[in-house]
């Protein structure tokens, strides 16, 4: 693409999570959502209308995927559809030539991402797992303070991840058609983010030598909830919970031998983090977003595609593959199986 081009998108699956997407499109400059595809007509007009603004060219919709892939002002694909929907439209992009980001995860298991990886490398097509959070200003500081060996050598980390939501069997939580629940839904976070504070303090991130875990079935069959507890040896743990059926402090903390670090709440789209080390006064950070937090994935993106990149080193592949690998494990413990596996 010209370097004078706006990049543009197409969005797959126009849900209430692509919304977000879209707002943080509008916001930045150099972008904008070209085409919404949908599998229904009506909704997939709505959400172009909605999003298609005064003095700017119309937002597209359309029902056929070809479709939008062959439009020469899609440069890269937004994939938002349920995650058992995933893997064809990844594959489908690809083909085309146009970049992917897809919302976590990238697809339900280790054994259906190797070949849309090897695909993408192959093809030398940008593809990137929708991991947002890695990508927020904060965790620029707190990467900074575990790089820095701010609260010394890692000694375990906590997470949760909670919520109540109704049960409704066909729903994408819990519909395992659809790859539903707590696990990739929302456990994601808790595991890319453990992987993230091992690399940022010991370079790398070992696999765990024991993997505990319990949790809570659904009548469908998936995971309501789910009690982790990762063991990397010499007394190094990374402990979480995950749920639908009901609340927690959505907090993280990492703990080191001299000190630790705490976000507060929410951690997945945190603003807020605090350091603790001995007994002096907390250090305490604050960094807004910008737009709505997605706004850093979607720079991500254009950055490296305009770069001729494939592959962000923030996001890699190899991560996506990897924190797959792990949920697989702990699916499996679980007794979780999807039909379509």
């Amino acid at each position: 693409m010209k370097s004078s081009e706006s990049f543009g998108w197409c969005l797959v699956g126009p849900g209430r999570i692509a919304h977000r997407f879209a707002e943080a499109v509008h916001g930045l400059p150099g972008t904008h959502l070209a085409v919404v595809h949908g599998r229904d007509p009506a909704r997939a007009e709505a959400f172009a209308q909605h999003w298609t603004r005064d003095g700017v060219v119309p937002v597209a919709a359309t029902d056929r995927l070809d479709e939008a892939l062959a439009r020469p002002d899609v440069h890269g694909v937004y994939v938002a559809t349920p995650h058992s929907f995933h893997g064809p439209a990844v594959r489908a992009a690809l083909m085309a030539g146009k970049a992917v980001l897809c919302e976590k995860p990238m697809v339900a298991s280790a054994a259906e991402a190797q070949p849309l990886i090897e695909l993408a490398r192959q093809r030398r097509v940008f593809l990137m797992e929708a991991v947002w959070t890695r990508f927020l200003p904060l965790y620029r500081t707190v990467g900074g303070w575990l790089r820095d060996g701010a609260i010394g050598p890692l000694r375990g980390m906590q997470s949760s991840f909670c919520f109540r939501t109704e049960y409704e069997p066909h729903s994408r939580m819990y519909d395992p058609a659809l790859a539903g629940g707590a696990l990739l839904d929302i456990g994601i976070y808790n595991l890319t983010m453990t992987r993230w504070a091992l690399q940022q303090s010991l370079g790398t991130c070992p696999e765990p030598q024991a993997m505990q875990v319990t949790g809570r079935l659904a009548p469908t069959g998936v995971d309501q909830r789910v009690w982790a507890m990762l063991d990397f040896g010499d007394g190094l743990v990374s402990q979480f919970t995950c749920g639908f059926d009901g609340p927690a402090d959505n907090g993280l903390r990492i703990a080191g031998e001299r000190g630790h670090i705490v976000v507060p709440r929410t951690f997945w789209e945190a603003t807020e983090a605090e350091l603790h080390v001995g007994g002096e006064a907390p250090v305490v950070v604050r960094a807004p977003l910008a737009i709505n937090g997605f706004e850093g994935e979607i720079d991500e993106v254009v950055l490296r595609v305009r770069a001729g990149e494939i592959e962000s080193p923030v996001m890699p592949l190899d991560e996506t593959l990897a924190t797959l690998g792990w949920m697989d494990r702990l699916r499996a413990e679980l007794g979780v199986r999807y039909p379509f596996e």
